[in-house]
């Protein structure tokens, strides 16, 4: 339904123990600059794109990173009414970065708007240890990142919390029943990805066969 969605795609998926949400942020900004670099050689496959290799020479760390209410204060600032709990849509997305050169990450959210395994911030139990990285230019969300909870018990409370039925996530509670440590992971999706550093203007140029939500075939 928008430019940035499939009803099928492609996720690259990591998860590191150890990791906090900081260096979490580190290597996320760290894997995208390098696969920067290397897209960077390949001129003539940019040239085709009509994308200057020196933009994406330019994609290195560190990215700048703004607070969920820096984001809200900043999009009320330019004309939304945003109210904590509100999501930042995709025209939020846009004002957010349409003056970025590089990607930009979005820490600090309301737990009760993200996903139930999200550690909370000791300082702010209100607060999950997350963030969200948002390419330049309006592309929107490219990764989704967190610490996790890695506690059985704090887990069970979470899910209770979220009214979800413990018995459908059986499998996932397994994880932490017999034995986890503190770690960190993250979602990127590879055809966001693609479309941001190719500057498409639509996802589905971003995969051969695009899933979309009324197509079923090929």
């Amino acid at each position: 339904r928008t430019v940035k969605h499939l009803a099928e795609y492609w996720h690259l998926e990591a998860e590191m123990a150890y990791f906090d949400n900081e260096k979490n942020m580190k290597f996320q900004e760290k894997m995208v600059s390098y696969v920067c670099q290397k897209l960077a050689k390949h001129e003539e496959l940019l040239k085709f794109f009509n994308v200057e290799p020196s933009y994406l020479k330019n994609i290195k760390p560190p990215f700048k990173r703004i607070s969920y209410k820096e984001a809200l204060d900043f999009l009320n600032s330019h004309g939304a009414k945003k109210k904590w709990f509100d999501d930042i849509g995709a025209e939020d997305e846009k004002i957010l970065t349409k003056d970025e050169d590089k990607p930009i990450f979005i820490y600090g959210w309301p737990y009760k708007i993200k996903a139930f395994y999200m550690a909370r911030d000791p300082k702010n139990p209100e607060l999950a240890l997350c963030a969200d990285m948002q390419a330049p230019h309006g592309h929107g969300e490219i990764i989704g990142g967190s610490e996790r909870i890695w506690k059985l018990d704090e887990l069970l409370k979470s899910l209770k919390e979220f009214k979800l039925n413990p018995k459908d996530y059986y499998w996932y509670i397994d994880l932490r029943k017999y034995g986890s440590v503190p770690h960190s992971g993250f979602g990127l999706g590879i055809e966001r990805f693609i479309k941001w550093v190719l500057n498409l203007n639509h996802i589905r140029d971003a995969i051969p066969f695009p899933r979309v939500i009324n197509r079923l075939e090929p």
